[in-house]
Parts: structure tokens; sequence; C-alpha cells
């Protein structure tokens, strides 16, 4: 797929892997999108990169899924929606049943899962106008093997692949143009894996991989580490579990 000179949407795009991938995406003659629901932080990276174009809005919340899209049309729309936002909320009592890891689970489930297919389902219709389009979803290799200790996260992301594919088949059917990738990249180093000792990748890494694989047109886009741990969860899928919860997994379950 040709890049260059396409408008790309990137939500969760004011820090972390979303900002990493919207340099990229600019220097490579994209032009960029971003949206998050801190404003400082859409600040910081529209001053970073003036060429970005930054609009507030939250994953979660419908009402401004509705207003991203009027505010995009706007702007003569995009030919790539990059459903990068995503969050994991740390269970209350590792999994043990209260109302706060109901809430958690509620939560993630809504943008992890949900804030994906409503933004899929209101650009949908922009998407399919454009000669070339892609849609890309953010999933993870806990989608192939469960957390122990993030079980819900992993929930909501297994429903995403599920989904991804799915839709994928569906604008295959149709003789659609919009393409969907999914992303399925192993521990990166962000905010949210701030407090995580095992081995990640760079954000950097995680966007390149990305790109090579839009441009190469792999629907299936597996970066770093991934990769192996698919060949390992396909013929060994007991070893692909020891590798997400280690000993020390169930230590913490136990304390």
């Amino acid at each position: 797929m040709d890049i260059k000179g396409r408008t790309i949407l990137i939500t969760g795009g004011a820090s972390g892997i979303g900002f990493e991938a919207a340099k990229q995406f600019l220097a490579i003659g994209a032009k960029v999108i971003i949206t998050g629901r801190n404003q400082a932080k859409l600040d910081a990276a529209k001053k970073a990169y003036p060429a970005i174009t930054a609009i507030q809005s939250d994953a979660a919340d419908k009402e401004d899924a509705k207003f991203l899209f009027s505010r995009v049309r706007e702007l003569g729309g995009i030919d790539i929606l990059y459903n990068n936002a995503a969050v994991l909320v740390p269970p209350s009592n590792l999994g043990i049943a209260d109302d706060r890891h109901a809430e958690g689970a509620a939560y993630e489930m809504e943008v992890n899962y949900l804030g994906v297919i409503r933004l899929n389902n209101l650009f949908m219709d922009m998407l399919q106008s454009r000669k070339e389009a892609a849609i890309i979803n953010t999933t993870s290799i806990l989608s192939q093997a469960p957390s122990l200790i993030e079980a819900t996260y992993s929930s909501s992301k297994t429903a995403l692949a599920f989904y991804t594919v799915s839709l994928r088949e569906h604008l295959k059917i149709i003789g659609s143009n919009v393409k969907v990738f999914e992303l399925i990249p192993p521990l990166v180093a962000t905010e949210m894996t701030a407090d995580r000792k095992d081995k990640k990748i760079s954000a950097e890494e995680m966007v390149k991989g990305l790109i090579d694989g839009l441009q190469k047109e792999n629907y299936t886009i597996r970066v770093g580490d991934a990769k192996l741990f698919s060949l390992i969860n396909r013929f060994f899928p007991k070893t692909a579990y020891r590798l997400i919860n280690p000993k020390k997994s169930y230590q913490l379950l136990k304390n």
C-alpha cells in the first residue's frame, strides 16, 4: 500500500506508539490527524510537529466519536483509520471478583473493542469512497495466549482480533476497496508498560514494522517477538502459555 500523500487518523496519537506513528507517517509524506483525550499532550504533539492536526476526543465516548467524525469530514476526510488507542486497567485484586474489577473490565472493553467498532462504522462510507483505503486494528499477542494477571485486557484484545478477521472477510465478500490490517505487537516500551520488567521493543521499532507491513500489504502484521511467539503458540501452545504466564505470575496471584 502506498502511504505517501494519504491522510491517516491515529487514535491515541498524542503519546507512546501513536505519537511515534505520527512522526514516522509524516516523514514518509502522509498527512496526519491525531486524537486523544488529553489536551495537554495533544498540544505538545502539535507544538513538536506543527504539520499534525490534533483533535481532542475520548475513545470510550460515543458522542466524542461522532464529533471526531464530523471534524475529520470538515477537514476533507481520511484514507487510513489507525485504531491505536487502548487502555489496560490494573486489576484491583488480580482477577478476584469485585465491583472495581468489573468496572475496569467494562472500560477496557469500551475502549479496546467497542470504541474501535464505533469508529469503523462511522468512517466506513468515507473510507469506501476513496480509491485506496485501510483500517488498522491493534490487537496483541495476549489475544493468542491469555495473561492471568491481565485477563480482561486479554479478553478485549481477543474480541478485537476475531472482529478484525470477520470484518476483513466481510469487506472482501462485498468487493470493498477497504483493506483491513491487524497489528500484533509484542510488549512495547510505553507509559502503559513502564512498570514491567519483561523484554520490550521500542515504539520506534514497532512503528517501523507496522509501516513495512502496510507497504508489503501483509494483512496480519507481527512485529518483533510476536513473529516467533505466533509459531510457538501454533505448535507448542502450552509453552506459549507459560511464556505469557511465568512462575512470578502465579506468585502474584497467591500473595
